[in-house]
């Protein structure tokens, strides 16, 4: 068996031992959609045995071996992650210790392995990975460069990561509103893959994966078990994605469930804002009739009227530790960020 050199190879090297062009080696790592999926498998996976991990991005950094840049990979598309609070408040946190380090950020789209977007991997010195992305494929190939990677929001071994305490936050914040209630519905998101609002199956409850959402429905379940009440999986709706749109589907489903849940527990701000404007808008009385809480602390749940019951989680402070630690080279640590229970007029 070849071994690895003990001196870095050079792009031409790697090319002439497999018998391809240099231009198909560099394609293999910042252009896949150009090769077979067969071929392009076959370079990396000899490239990876022979010790080279790609061309660098630009000549001017190759004698430095440094770009300058690290890169984000969103969990969805560009557009899907700007329009999300949530992400932007992470991404300034991010762009804050870059800035601080005058490194540069980069972003690549997670839902889309063979989009342009996503093949400037040689382009970076580090990653983070924001959410897991919807297409593995893009978490794979990162992953064979060999350079440093932290993962947030999700754990994938042997990385270091930096999660919230969804577990624990969801927890609290049902035993903080739930009382005698015994009317109680979930409003998920993305609890399964599906592009539909729609409720579980007793089987999809059981999965073990370990999502944020997943972690956040844990929390409410153990909660009301641990206050003697039940969550069925009958009142357990999935949003698969944070848009007023998809959650105003799933809040008119579950005010017209017999009986009418009475305290609706919901994964993001965004989803109960829009519960609260539904509810309001069907005559019914806010937190008389239905209690709403939601999930994150975003800054139009605090100036709502009526203000949203919610658990703050530290999304700055998530970015700012996130890029401290891939800077730093603390890439083995993982990280649990505590959250805050915030009561208002919602509850």
């Amino acid at each position: 068996m070849t071994k690895p050199h003990s001196r870095k190879i050079s792009q031409k090297e790697i090319a002439k031992i497999l018998g391809v062009s240099p231009a198909t080696i560099s394609n293999a790592f910042n252009q896949p959609h150009q090769l077979s999926a067969s071929l392009r498998e076959r370079i990396l996976s000899e490239c990876k045995r022979l010790g080279y991990h790609g061309p660098n991005a630009a000549a001017s950094m190759l004698r430095k071996g440094k770009t300058g840049n690290i890169c984000v990979v969103l969990s969805d598309s560009l557009s899907y992650s700007f329009s999300d609070p949530v992400a932007n408040l992470f991404l300034e946190g991010v762009a804050d210790i870059l800035a601080q380090n005058h490194l540069n950020l980069l972003l690549i789209p997670g839902n889309d392995a063979n989009s342009p977007q996503t093949n400037m991997e040689g382009f970076a010195d580090g990653f983070i990975f924001y959410g897991s992305p919807r297409d593995p494929e893009i978490f794979d190939r990162i992953a064979i460069l060999d350079k440093p990677m932290i993962t947030v929001d999700f754990d994938h071994e042997p990385y270091g990561s930096v999660n919230v305490d969804n577990f624990g936050g969801a927890y609290n914040l049902t035993q903080s509103v739930i009382g005698d209630e015994t009317e109680i519905a979930v409003l998920g998101l993305r609890l399964i893959e599906t592009d539909r609002v729609c409720r579980i199956t007793p089987e999809e409850l059981l999965s073990e994966s370990e999502s944020i959402s997943r972690r956040r429905l844990q929390g409410y379940l153990q909660a009301a078990s641990d206050a003697g009440q039940e969550i069925p999986v009958e009142r357990i709706w999935t949003i698969p994605f944070n848009f007023p749109q998809y959650a105003e589907m799933a809040v008119k489903e579950v005010l017209a469930y017999h009986p009418r849940p009475r305290l609706l527990l919901c994964m993001s701000d965004l989803i109960a804002l829009t519960a609260v404007r539904v509810a309001l808008k069907s005559g019914l009385r806010i937190p008389e009739d239905i209690r709403i809480a939601g999930f994150d602390g975003i800054a139009e749940a605090e100036t709502y009227h009526p203000a949203v019951t919610t658990v703050y989680q530290q999304c700055l402070e998530k970015g700012h530790e996130a890029a401290r630690r891939l800077i730093e080279g603390k890439l083995e640590e993982k990280s649990i960020l505590e959250t805050q229970i915030i009561l208002r007029e919602t509850t």
